[in-house]
């Protein structure tokens, strides 16, 4: 079983609409909701790629509801959420059909009293005695403290369970310092992270400060991979034009499911950026276009080694 950690669960709505306009009125052509949140995105992923994957965090309020019974629908997911007061965030993705563009608007959670975060500390070590790994995912919302991904990851790693931190800002920092096995920042959250813009260097700092691993999403560049086993460039055969709406989760889906069936890095890259460059093709955003990976995998990612000391 893979555990995912979404601490900032949603409610993910996407309007399409035929050409988005400022102060305009817009008619939504199409309407589609989904539970969201990284985590839940990656399980989603996980899910139909053949793993078992369990998923916790938060929900409440009716939105907490509708997200649960989305749930029961996807197979291979079983809910482990750990209920709320608050309701459940929204976040509304308006796609432009004329464009190809989205605006994405996102809530910012409810707020966590003190008992209902312990009560999630217990469930979360209760559930990594079954885990082969866990994904550590997202933002927190209001009243979990910052330092929360980096006494996840100590009580991850105690348990002898990997785990992949994909978080930005200060509770990446903090997460840091407990030494997660995997960090899976954008090009400007790495930046961010370590004041350097060269991404090679900064994965480098990155490393020094406490990350086993680092896989650097690069955009349209495919992912950087610093390694203890060595450097790596993975980008796509050609530039994909889509909805990038949820192509990092499916990458960390990618690198999740290689790690647990312990493929070598080349090939777990190839998978991330199959199934990221897919998720940009797919028709509803945040999901995967089934025959674009098959056809990413079979002409393949081109995936290079990088010179130099990992």
């Amino acid at each position: 079983m893979i555990l995912t950690v979404t601490l900032n669960t949603a409610l993910d709505i996407t309007y399409r609409v035929q050409g988005l306009r400022p102060h305009a009125s817009h008619r939504v052509t199409e309407v589609t909701e989904r539970p969201g949140g990284k985590g839940l995105n990656v399980a989603r992923v996980l899910a139909a790629l053949g793993h078992e994957v369990t998923v916790t965090g938060f929900a409440g309020g009716t939105t907490g509801g509708v997200v649960r019974e989305r749930l029961t629908g996807v197979p291979g997911v079983t809910d482990a959420l750990v209920p709320v007061a608050g309701a459940t965030r929204r976040t509304v993705a308006v796609v432009d059909e004329r464009t190809g563009d989205t605006t994405q608007l996102n809530e910012p959670g409810p707020a966590v009293a003190p008992a209902e975060w312990n009560a999630f500390q217990e469930a979360y070590e209760d559930l990594l005695t079954g885990a082969a790994a866990v994904a550590l995912c997202g933002s927190l919302p209001p009243g979990v403290p910052v330092g929360a991904y980096a006494g996840l990851v100590r009580a991850a790693r105690a348990a002898g369970v990997p785990v992949l931190l994909d978080t930005s800002g200060e509770p990446l920092r903090r997460g840091l310092a407990a030494r997660p096995d995997l960090i899976k920042p954008n090009a400007d959250e790495l930046a961010e992270l370590t004041g350097s813009h060269e991404p090679q260097r900064a994965a480098q700092a990155a490393r020094r400060r406490g990350a086993r691993s680092v896989v650097a999403s690069l955009g349209a560049e495919g992912l950087l991979a610093v390694t203890p086993e060595g450097r790596w460039r993975a980008a796509p055969p050609a530039h994909v034009h889509g909805n990038p709406t949820g192509a990092g989760d499916s990458a960390v889906a990618g690198l999740l499911s290689g790690l647990v069936e312990h493929l070598p890095w080349p090939d777990r890259l190839t998978r991330a950026v199959a199934l990221s460059a897919a998720t940009v093709l797919a028709p509803v955003a945040g999901e995967f276009d089934r025959a674009a990976y098959e056809e990413l995998l079979g002409r393949g990612v081109a995936v290079t080694a990088e010179a130099g000391a990992a």
